[in-house]
């Protein structure tokens, strides 16, 4: 037996699923709201910035200041103007050490290249810097003299102008903070003069001179900081070390000569602030 679809019992179907449409709709537009909501009640967190990268070739200028040191020597061969013991009295009042405090100032150029933290370079370097150690030794100073009491003054000084080094560099690089460690060739000229007077009369009187090119080392570490994207700031402290220099002369008085030696080695330590532009 079949069941008529009446008029009434189909209107009541579709009823019945216009409102189990409308139900659903209205659940799922209330469910969007709520996940919408939920997305603008927490924002997403932006990206961290990627970390400074020091690779690149850079250019700059450096000042500071810097102590150097210098051993004196003087030595008297056997002849005929001075006789034992003076050779031996003239050797030990020219010798001493003495220090000389100087500013540098100068220009600087190099490269990075960075692989995960560790950040390897290459660095040349060249600063104007005046040191003058001298040694001024005399009788009234030191109370040597000669063995028939006459006193004697030995002047030694070493001059230099200029600094410059070649050197690699290798440190940690943490963002925009790189410390480092740095070693290498080191290159200067001197000027070494010795001068020996006597008061005998006449007086001995000596000279020994000498100009050197001089390669030495430097060994020594620092720390820079990038305060902008080209711009970095560092302070470095360098000890530098040269060969001794050496000059041959002759102290000459009545009745003979007696050839005179001087020699100077040198050794520098400076500290130093500087900016560069990296590429």
């Amino acid at each position: 037996m079949s069941i008529p679809i009446t008029p009434t019992r189909l209107q009541a179907g579709q009823a019945f699923a216009a409102v189990y449409l409308l139900t659903a709709t209205i659940a799922l537009a209330c469910a969007s709201t709520v996940v919408s909501a939920a997305d603008m009640a927490m924002p997403m967190k932006a990206p961290e910035p990627p970390a400074y990268l020091w690779t690149g070739c850079y250019v700059g200028a450096n000042v500071g200041g810097g102590t150097s040191a210098t051993n004196f020597g003087t030595g008297v061969d056997p002849g005929t103007y001075l006789a034992p013991p003076d050779p031996g009295t003239v050797s030990a009042d020219g010798s001493g050490s003495r220090n000389s405090d100087g500013i540098l100032a100068g220009g600087t150029v190099g490269c990075n290249w960075q692989t995960g933290t560790v950040v390897l370079g290459l660095e040349g370097d060249y600063d104007y810097f005046h040191s003058n150690p001298n040694l001024n030794n005399n009788s009234a100073a030191t109370g040597i003299s000669l063995a028939n009491g006459n006193p004697l003054a030995i002047n030694q000084s070493l001059t230099t102008n200029f600094l410059a080094t070649v050197r690699p560099r290798i440190g940690i690089a943490a963002d925009r903070n790189f410390a480092y460690i740095t070693g290498g060739v080191a290159f200067t000229g001197v000027s070494y003069s010795e001068s020996y007077v006597d008061g005998n009369a006449p007086p001995g009187t000596g000279v020994a001179s000498a100009s050197r090119a001089l390669v030495g080392y430097a060994a020594g570490a620092g720390w820079e900081y990038a305060f902008a994207d080209h711009w970095t700031a560092r302070a470095e402290y360098l000890f530098v070390g040269f060969p001794t220099t050496n000059a041959t002369g002759t102290i000459a008085g009545l009745g003979g000569t007696n050839t005179l030696h001087g020699s100077a080695d040198l050794t520098i330590q400076l500290i130093r602030a500087g900016v560069n532009f990296k590429f």
